[in-house]
């Protein structure tokens, strides 16, 4: 359920129990199981096939089953010719071939399908197409190499094997084309070789599709069948496609020859497409802040002029020191030539260089692997109409009359121009809160940052500016304002982002998905802390809070149990005149008379007395 559904089916299904699916497959007039590069197919593929066979009394129309396997299943197939090994297999050979050891299920599949199509071909006919490695649109076996290539991350690319074995592959399309066909033609013959007619080894493959490579044996990263066509090496032709079909190849001479258009295919089916930013301001502007932020959230490469000229003298120097290794006295002699000229340019401007070698140095940089790839952020270059004229022209746009537009590289033109902008005022404020020795690095001292502040200025009044260029071109310039005191200059990046959109690579690597993970868990961890802390201090913060209202309470019931005793004293003293007066006279009174007469019931005696007394009174 979670794959993409195919943009070319009609209908699709998903996880389908085996009696579902025999349902579906009865409906179907072709039914076409690829396990050439998923070997858990083909055990699905083997029940489809048996399951058909003994439906056949109730198909309502004959039916035809094509079963896409792999030249695996001839890895291990002696020779031809044991005199000359260059002398290919072609069908005929059928009878002899021998299966790696890894694909026997497939060979095993490859029998079964054609044993069960002999039965009664006209209810079920069988077809087995032996495909060669198959390469276009994702690339399949060969991801890795387009992979390490596009990326550009390694100095080398690591190999399985020494790379010399012949290895048939087929594109994509070709392959359909030879299904398609067998459809529409039905042919007599039930067993086809799907090869191109190239005959490239591994090494000519990897080297193609990448700028350095080495041979480490055992070391390419992937998965064990990958490794095992890897290692192929099989002379195999197809003899009967072209006697019996007229095809309508793509790449009929194979992956080399036609590296250009496969490597567009790769690059557009997985949406590897470069994004070209610019980004043009005055100084103290944030450019170079947004910049490497852009990098690192597209995963693009950072041109700046100063790193560019420094990469390019390293580069020059690394040449000269490697005593000429693998390189030529001419073009030692150039390098060392441009390098002098760098220095001396350098020395007398400076540490600025002229126009026309900085120039050469990104023009170099623009065109260069990874910013072909991958794709870049240009950073504050170029400043003039003249010198993005100078920049991005092409010669062969030139000579076409039909263009309306500037001749112009369209390899190396920013798609995304911004135009990053702040008042005076502003940015001097900025320049004037950095530190000195980063402002010094910068050449952003008072003297320094005034003088470019006026250049920029003036250079930007004129007609002919850089942001007019672009506009000539119909690659509109977006204007962002930022007079917000930001030093990591948020709004205008999410301003970027917006513009520009979602990311077209590979996403995070595994190592940067482990970092990333790392920092959520830290993130999460210390937001753990943080809440438990503010939980104690919110607890601490209530415990004082109840022992001072607690304090107020006892106070207030103390002060309440005092006010309640004075108010019962001040009620009582009526009572204690009104019992001195008229009962403690006549009770003393009555205790002497009892003491005197000494009654057997003083209770009794009393009372009397009481009673005779109160008459009286």
């Amino acid at each position: 359920r979670e794959e993409k559904t195919s943009s070319t089916a009609v209908l699709s299904y998903t996880v389908l129990y085996r009696d579902e699916l025999l349902q579906r497959l009865m409906e179907c007039d072709v039914i076409v199981y690829n396990i050439s590069e998923d070997a858990e197919v083909t055990d699905e593929a083997t029940w489809a096939v048996s399951a058909l066979h003994s439906e056949m009394e109730h198909f309502r129309s004959p039916k035809m089953f094509i079963l896409v396997s792999t030249v695996m299943t001839w890895a291990m197939t002696k020779p031809a010719d044991p005199d000359d090994p260059e002398v290919p297999l072609i069908e005929d050979d059928f009878r002899r071939k021998r299966p790696h050891p890894s694909f026997k299920e497939q060979a095993s599949a490859e029998k079964l399908v054609l044993k069960l199509g002999k039965t009664k071909k006209s209810k079920l006919s069988t077809y087995v197409v032996a495909a060669g490695l198959q390469y276009g649109m994702g690339e399949g076996v060969f991801h890795y190499f387009f992979k390490a290539s596009w990326l550009g991350e390694l100095s080398s690319v690591p190999v399985f094997g020494s790379g010399a074995n012949i290895t048939p592959a087929i594109h994509v399309y070709d392959l359909a084309c030879i299904v398609q066909n067998i459809i529409d033609h039905k042919p007599k013959t039930h067993y086809f070789i799907a090869v191109d007619d190239s005959k490239n080894t591994l090494e000519d493959i990897v080297k193609v599709t990448t700028a350095h490579m080495v041979f480490l044996k055992n070391s390419f990263n992937g998965k064990q069948t990958d490794l095992d066509q890897l290692s192929l090496n099989l002379r195999i032709e197809p003899v009967l496609l072209r006697d019996m079909f007229n095809l309508r190849w793509v790449c009929e001479s194979g992956i080399i020859e036609n590296i250009d258009s496969v490597v567009e295919e790769y690059k557009q089916t997985r949406r590897l497409l470069p994004i070209k930013i610019c980004l043009l301001g005055p100084p103290a502007v944030g450019k170079t802040s947004v910049a490497a932020h852009l990098c690192k959230h597209y995963k693009l490469h950072h041109i700046t002029v100063k790193e560019a000229t420094e990469e390019k003298i390293k580069h020059l120097e690394m040449l000269q020191q490697s005593d000429g290794e693998n390189e030529n006295d001419e073009a030692l002699k150039e390098a060392q030539e441009l390098l002098d000229s760098l220095k001396d340019s350098l020395s007398q401007r400076g540490d600025q260089l002229d126009d026309e070698n900085v120039l050469r140095i990104i023009r170099e940089k623009l065109n260069s692997k990874p910013c072909r790839n991958q794709g870049f952020v240009l950073d504050g270059y170029p400043i003039t109409y003249e010198q993005a004229k100078e920049l991005f022209f092409d010669e062969d746009m030139e000579k076409d009359p039909r263009s309306k537009l500037l001749p112009h590289n369209k390899k190396i033109i920013p798609e995304y121009i911004f135009s990053l902008d702040a008042t005076d005022e502003f940015l001097k404020e900025r320049v004037r809160n950095l530190p000195q020795s980063v402002a010094e690095e910068m050449h952003y001292t008072q003297d320094e940052f005034l003088q470019r502040l006026s250049t920029f200025r003036e250079a930007n009044t004129e007609d002919d500016t850089v942001l007019n260029y672009f506009d000539e071109l119909e690659i509109h310039p977006e204007h962002i304002g930022d007079n917000i005191d930001d030093t990591e200059n948020r709004a205008v990046i999410e301003k970027i982002i917006e513009v520009v959109g979602g990311a077209m690579n590979y996403g995070p690597t595994q190592k940067e998905q482990a970092e990333e993970e790392r920092k959520r868990a830290v993130e999460r961890h210390q937001q753990l802390i943080q809440e438990a802390a503010e939980m104690e201090l919110i607890e601490a913060v209530e415990k004082a809070r109840m022992t001072v209202v607690l304090e107020e309470w006892n106070k207030n019931v103390k002060e309440v149990k005092k006010q309640e005793h004075e108010l019962l004293e001040t009620r009582s003293i009526p009572m204690r005149h009104y019992l001195m007066k008229y009962v403690i006279p006549t009770l003393t009174q009555g205790l002497l008379e009892c003491c005197k007469v000494k009654p057997e019931d003083p209770v009794d005696f009393l009372a009397e007395y009481f009673l005779r007394n109160s008459s009286e009174d």
